[in-house]
């Protein structure tokens, strides 16, 4: 009889390091679970990240447009208000967000660059890598496992010829002992019983060979495939749990390295701020608006209890007149009655024009604008001049080269800019005349001589304005003394009358008074908070605004006491 081991010997407890375990395919499964698991980890992180991108990118766009909203814009009055410290700070301010922003921007692009872009083409490595080492588990796996099939064949068969050659042997035996039977038939069964013998010898062989095979196999897959497998699939995920490790490490370098630039941003902005003057910007507001006017005089004390005497100005001017009226008080609201350094010129006034020599202005306020007037002329003569210039230097070249041109024809154009140089130079030297008059560098012009140099007849105004600037104040008022003495000098005319009996300015909008505002001053008008009234000129500079409240009644307000709705077309007009 053959004996046989036992089946429960093939399935011996097998110890293997790191991962691995007896039951190897269902480790295969948790493995695969958990590194599919963190593959997904990864691809959130990824995920993550490009949504922080987004917002930074979108914050930077945010910053930047809030930037440009509040930008002053060009060549507009809001430019002008960036001449003040606070307001240049506030500019400063603006162009440090952009830069602020801007650092927003590096820290999207490198976050994409170092972190989203790395990562999202290791994820695909890692997915084939992963993929191999199962493939190479699963292979290991099938390959045990068909060896097992090949060994339990070999063990079946073995077993099934042992039995055979049991029964053969039993039936030898029992046919030898039978004194029935032949010779013959017990030959026979002796035969098949050693044929029995036999296979079950070869197949015990067979099975024991196949036993070895198989348990090479098994140590092989267990003590070395298996564990190379599972020590692959460990590294693995040790680099991935390195590898986001060290992504998060990134992110919070990434920021960390724009940090310096957004703080020295941050400084400048705090830069600017201290930089704010608020004793400059008050300076500037003074130098800006200040009329150059005296204060007032003292007003002379008027006793009522005697009888009225006409002033020799109120009488010399109703006698030339010759209408019998008498001049209204001061403080009258009549109309016609304006401050002596803003009454304007009607006919100018209804063409759209002021006076040339600004004479409508109060004296510093004339002297900016003169000085304005005397720069730009200046810039035009030198333009003039560089042409001139260049046009020589063609008719220069022209001469030494005549087949590059004929040298006589910028002669013309020649003649046209020396004549037009010639202009500005006396335009130039009129305004100066002007200007060295109100700095008081030249004595004050008298009604003769501005007739005699010409410029009378461009004004179409009375010397009253000339005589009279030097001398007004703030609000309009000037002394008594001085009235007459201006009203004993200029004799009224009848060019006089003739623009009083002109139509009324026209209306160019609406207004509504801020605060009631009592216009005791002449040239002034009284209005109650809340009034609606007419627009009939716009403030020029001067901080006064001309209203009308019906056809007998109009004068001039404080700007800053109405709110003004102009009349489009009366103003694109």
């Amino acid at each position: 009889m053959v004996s046989l081991p036992h089946p429960s010997v093939l399935h011996g407890a097998v110890s293997a390091p790191c991962f691995c375990c007896r039951k190897g395919k269902d480790q295969f499964d948790n493995l695969e679970k958990h590194t599919q698991w963190g593959i997904d980890v990864l691809e959130k992180y990824i995920k993550f990240v490009k949504e922080r991108t987004e917002i930074e990118l979108s914050y930077a766009k945010q910053l930047r447009n809030l930037s440009k909203k509040y930008q002053p814009k060009k060549n507009s009055k809001e430019e002008e208000e960036y001449r003040y410290t606070s307001t240049r700070a506030f500019l400063a301010t603006l162009n440090e967000m952009n830069d602020y922003a801007g650092q927003h921007e590096v820290i999207s692009e490198n976050m994409t660059s170092l972190i989203t872009a790395e990562l999202t083409r290791y994820v695909q490595e890692l997915k084939q890598e992963r993929k191999s080492h199962f493939h190479d588990g699963r292979k290991a796996q099938q390959h045990i496992e068909t060896c097992w099939k090949q060994l339990e064949a070999s063990k079946r068969r073995f077993e099934r010829d042992c039995k055979e050659a049991d029964r053969a042997q039993q039936y030898f035996e029992k046919m030898d002992a039978d004194i029935n039977v032949t010779k013959a038939d017990v030959e026979k069964a002796r035969q098949q019983a050693q044929l029995r013998h036999q296979m079950a010898e070869d197949s015990k062989a067979e099975y024991s060979s196949t036993l070895q095979k198989f348990n090479s196999e098994q140590h092989e897959h267990y003590y070395t495939h298996i564990p190379n497998i599972f020590q692959k699939i460990q590294e693995m995920e040790e680099r991935r749990i390195v590898r986001i490790g060290e992504s998060m490490k990134t992110f919070a370098e990434v920021d960390r390295q724009v940090i310096p630039i957004i703080g020295k941003c941050l400084d400048e902005i705090t830069k600017a701020a201290e930089s704010v003057d608020h004793k400059n910007d008050s300076q500037m507001v003074i130098e800006a608006f200040k009329s150059g006017f005296e204060p007032p005089g003292d007003i002379d004390f008027e006793d009522f209890t005697q009888p009225m005497k006409r002033t020799v100005s109120e009488s010399s001017l109703s006698n030339s007149r010759g209408d019998g009226k008498s001049e209204p008080k001061f403080g009258s609201k009549s109309k016609g009655k304006l401050w002596p350094f803003i009454k304007k010129n009607k006919l100018s006034l209804k063409l759209g024009a002021g006076p040339e020599d600004f004479s409508n202005l109060p004296p510093e306020q004339r002297r900016k604008k003169l000085q304005q007037k005397v720069d730009e002329l200046n810039r035009d003569i030198q333009k003039e001049m560089d042409s001139r210039d260049a046009l020589t230097k063609m008719k220069d070249v022209y001469i030494k080269n005549p087949q590059m041109g004929d040298a006589a024809s910028v002669d013309h154009r020649l003649a046209e800019l020396g004549q037009n140089i010639e202009k500005l130079r006396l335009e130039v030297q009129k305004f100066e005349g002007w200007l060295a008059e109100v700095e008081g560098r030249l004595p004050a012009r008298t009604e003769q001589s501005r007739r005699q140099s010409g410029v009378y007849e461009a004004q179409n105004a009375s010397g009253v304005n000339s005589c009279a600037q030097d001398r007004e104040s703030p609000d309009g008022s000037y002394t008594e003394e001085q009235s007459q003495e201006t009203e004993m000098k200029v004799p009224a005319t009848d060019f006089d009358d003739e623009f009083d009996d002109e139509e009324p300015l026209p209306t160019i909008g609406t207004c509504k008074a801020l605060y009631t505002f009592e216009g005791q001053n002449e040239g002034t008008i009284s209005v109650a908070e809340g009034e609606m009234l007419y627009v009939i000129e716009e403030d020029k500079g001067d901080g006064w605004t001309r209203i009308r409240r019906n056809e007998d009644e109009e004068g001039y307000v404080p700007t800053s006491y109405v709110e003004v709705y102009l009349d489009k077309n009366a103003k694109d007009s």
